[in-house]
């Protein structure tokens, strides 16, 4: 089986991402396509095994194998769980609506780890490039602060939400480099204490519920074998 017609046949969950899901998007901005198929259970079953992802078949589009997803869901990936909650479905079918009605069993504590442990790598990017090359990444700030934000109010709430809001012309402003460099770290530092001194008090379980999430992929197996059968 070709690893397009994985996603083409086979796709339970499917959404836009990046600016447009967030309420960041400009007249050229991509459509970043984000999905999650189910590989038909048999082809577990011999030595070579279905691709842990996708890249296409459509530009900007790239799709999990559904153990995978879950995985890295339950491991707190910023960017799995942001698809997860993204505003834009394009399409969910039933196992796709059950992989949903999930999505409070993947969010927990880690998140802090994960959320800020990621944003930090971003951070030494931007200074590396200032160091070396004077050059300030607006846009990649804009995202920083983002993500920042949304690590913040997850933990105080244990709700993610995806769309910025009200926040979007502050964001523009940084990503249109009208907001002094200096301003954009004081904001970054202070948005990272805040999501420390709300991740002591956070509403989210201290763990994942992995059982629940297992269970579901379990059954979802057997299904997809018995189909096949």
């Amino acid at each position: 089986m070709r690893p397009e017609s994985l996603v083409t046949d086979h796709t339970i969950y499917a959404c836009v991402m990046g600016s447009r899901a967030f309420g960041l998007a400009t007249e050229a901005s991509d459509t970043d396509l984000r999905g999650v198929f189910l590989a038909p259970t048999p082809l577990f079953w011999g030595f070579d095994k279905p691709p842990t992802h996708v890249e296409g078949p459509a530009e900007e589009q790239f799709s999990w194998e559904l153990e995978r997803f879950c995985e890295l869901a339950l491991r707190g990936n910023p960017n799995i769980l942001e698809c997860l909650h993204s505003p834009l479905v394009e399409y969910a079918d039933a196992t796709g609506h059950e992989l949903l009605a999930l999505r409070d069993a993947f969010l927990s504590r880690r998140v802090h780890e994960t959320f800020v442990g990621y944003a930090h790598g971003q951070r030494r990017k931007l200074d590396v490039d200032v160091r070396t090359h004077g050059a300030r990444r607006w846009k990649h700030a804009m995202h920083l602060l983002r993500l920042l934000t949304s690590a913040r109010d997850l933990l105080r709430t244990g709700a993610l939400m995806v769309d910025v809001g009200e926040r979007r012309e502050e964001l523009l402003e940084v990503k249109r480099g009208e907001v002094p460099w200096h301003e954009v770290e004081t904001r970054m530092k202070r948005l990272t204490a805040e999501a420390g001194e709300a991740a002591a008090h956070s509403p989210l379980p201290k763990e994942p519920d992995r059982r629940r999430v297992e269970d579901f992929l379990v059954r979802t197996r057997r299904v997809s074998a018995l189909r096949t059968a």
